[in-house]
């Protein structure tokens, strides 16, 4: 299943990402890329991670920060986005350093690129625009409140860092929701 007004370029693992009813899908998981650039971006969602299926780990959809909306994996297939929610998900990546190069670098854990204008705007289309294609959405959650995992520090292994902290501080949440009232904020603890 297609988004209307995205670049349709789908990972080449595409079509061996399992299958899903489109009506499964009740939450929507806002990541940053942490990789300076869309390029970027691309080449890390065709690495593959599971040999047994062929498939990496990608978001359905990228904003770039010019609000540019690519589509790398159908909305009816299961991407690997977000531990333990991909099976009723969909990802929205936005092109953001976040803590790029040094994602685990004790000292490297406060983001400081901002998100553009542009690419909010166009994520806020982007999610009213799903919500119409997607009458199940109701929950929205950024993936930082889903992935609580700590991982031992680049630099010291006697700390521990966050593995995901996107979309970060700097994300509007409270313009995102004050756009799009029809969804909910998570609340609930992680599985």
């Amino acid at each position: 299943m297609k988004v209307p007004g995205a670049t349709f370029a789908p990972v080449p693992y595409d079509g061996a990402l399992s299958l899903r009813a489109v009506d499964s899908i009740n939450l929507i998981v806002i990541h940053c890329t942490e990789l300076p650039d869309m390029h970027m971006a691309r080449d890390y969602a065709e690495r593959i991670h599971y040999p047994g299926t062929n498939t990496g780990n990608c978001g359905h959809l990228y904003v770039d920060r010019n609000g540019d909306v690519y589509q790398y994996a159908s909305l009816d297939r299961v991407a690997h986005h977000v531990r333990s929610y991909n099976r009723e998900s969909i990802g929205i990546e936005l092109v953001n350093n976040g803590r790029y190069p040094h994602w685990f670098h004790s000292k490297s854990q406060t983001p400081t690129d901002p998100y553009p204008d542009a690419q909010i705007e166009s994520l806020t289309r982007l999610v009213g625009q799903l919500i119409r294609l997607l009458p199940g959405l109701g929950t929205i959650a950024g993936h930082d409140e889903l992935d609580l995992e700590r991982v031992n520090a680049s630099d010291n292994p006697r700390i521990q860092v966050r593995r995901k902290i996107d979309p970060g501080p700097l994300f509007p949440w409270p313009s995102i929701m004050e756009q799009l009232p029809h969804l909910s904020r998570w609340k609930s603890e992680p599985r």
